[in-house]
């Protein structure tokens, strides 16, 4: 019935998004003799905050054509690697006039109700001195039932699949919910003393540990059962979707709970956005489009994923405990002794909270220091983890920096 609901909304509000629309453009039009005015300027920018809020978001496009490399502009051509029902694996090659020994880095997508073009600003920044690929998550609203379900272990799976068509060498860097799964994934090829084996584990922003640096994500997920979330969370795609009959937890449910953490911060920056438009700032307006285009737009999660992530990670904390098996194997942390590895926490972050991803450290007990470092913004918040100037000014250039001192390790 979600569903239905959520088609009729959009549908009811149809006329209102038309008329703001058209509001909007009239005032900016060029050929208003008004328009630049504030008043008009101002009004413009009201009309396109109440338009962007009736409106439904779509995926975008990564969009990155070219970065610059030692002063000259080198395109990006985005190429498929490896492709499966859940995931696309996507290079982000680098067009060269010579060839470069960079390293490869496969940086693993939260796969939380936002697209991958969420981290296009990681994207972006790495590839000026790597090999970057990116695993490119699938609505899983449009992936057809005869593609089975998608669980945790699965979600493993694929990182396995995903690294061995890579190759040898990777860096693997996990932003956010792919932790815990970038930590098994690792363990298990390093126990197995699998060639693929990553080089380094860059975890950012992690929920390792959720016993620590409680946040309302930690004290939600653990306050409730999982037939709860069950009951209340899981829906079925209704028909006209390729996914029609598939149980998922929408994506706008996980918008609605990620926009509640901070409705202040929301409120305050379109309030921002309406007074910067109003005096004139259109590159501060257009980094709050282009931020919200983005953050508005959400994908629907498999349910058996949703699930497994909650009772895993947030209510049975088997990767701390040591409980955790993948395919009926115990899972081992303690078998990675030649992977670097490096953590990075936010201060401010309100998602995962402190604590929680430097506790990798512990699991991992077994990596020399020497290979080892953990990095604590004290003034970032989650998201400015892996976008804006904090990562691209310090984060990002730290990590490359450890990457190329483990990387002949």
């Amino acid at each position: 019935m979600l569903y239905h609901a959520i088609e009729a909304q959009y549908l009811a509000l149809t006329p209102f998004r038309i008329a703001a629309d058209t509001w909007r453009n009239l005032l900016a039009h060029p050929g208003n003799p008004l328009a630049e005015t504030t008043l008009h300027r101002a009004g413009a920018a009201a009309w396109e905050i109440m338009a962007r809020s009736a409106r439904r978001h779509g995926r975008s496009e990564f969009g990155i054509n070219n970065v610059e490399i030692d002063g000259q502009t080198v395109a990006i051509a985005e190429k498929l690697v490896h492709g499966e029902p859940f995931c696309r694996l996507v290079h982000f090659e680098r067009v060269l006039a010579k060839p470069r020994k960079d390293p490869k880095i496969l940086l693993v997508a939260p796969l939380s109700g936002h697209f991958a073009t969420l981290v296009r600003d990681t994207i972006e920044s790495l590839a000026i001195s790597h090999e970057v690929y990116v695993t490119d998550w699938q609505d899983a609203r449009e992936v057809p039932l005869s593609a089975g379900r998608f669980g945790f272990e699965d979600y493993v799976d694929v990182l396995h699949r995903c690294i061995r068509s890579i190759g040898t060498g990777v860096t693997v860097l996990a932003i956010c919910q792919p932790a815990p799964a970038s930590i098994v994934a690792t363990a298990l090829m390093a126990e197995a003393k699998d060639p693929f084996t990553p080089r380094n584990l860059v975890i950012m922003g992690g929920p390792v540990d959720t016993r620590r640096g409680t946040t309302e994500v930690t004290r939600l997920a653990q306050s409730h059962s999982i037939s709860s979330f069950e009951a209340a969370a899981v829906h079925n795609v209704p028909p006209l979707h390729p996914g029609a009959g598939r149980r998922v937890y929408p994506g706008l449910l996980q918008l609605t709970g990620f926009m509640s953490l901070n409705p202040d911060r929301h409120l305050r920056a379109h309030i921002d956005f309406l007074w910067a438009h109003a005096k004139g700032d259109d590159r501060f307006a257009r980094a709050h489009r282009r931020f919200y285009e983005e953050y508005l737009a959400v994908m629907d999660l498999d349910a058996q994923f949703y699930l497994d992530t909650v009772r895993i990670v947030f209510q049975e904390h088997a990767l701390m405990k040591g409980t955790l098996k993948h395919r009926g194997h115990l899972v081992d942390p303690g078998a990675m002794r030649n992977v670097g590895l490096m953590t990075v926490e936010g201060g401010r972050d309100d998602i995962t909270g402190t604590g929680q991803c430097h506790a990798a450290h512990e699991l991992c007990a077994r990596i020399p220091d020497k290979l080892r470092i953990q990095v604590t913004e004290e003034k970032v918040g989650h998201y400015g983890l892996f976008s804006g100037r904090s990562w691209r000014e310090r984060i990002s250039p730290a990590i490359g920096e450890f990457i190329r001192r483990n990387k002949a390790s």
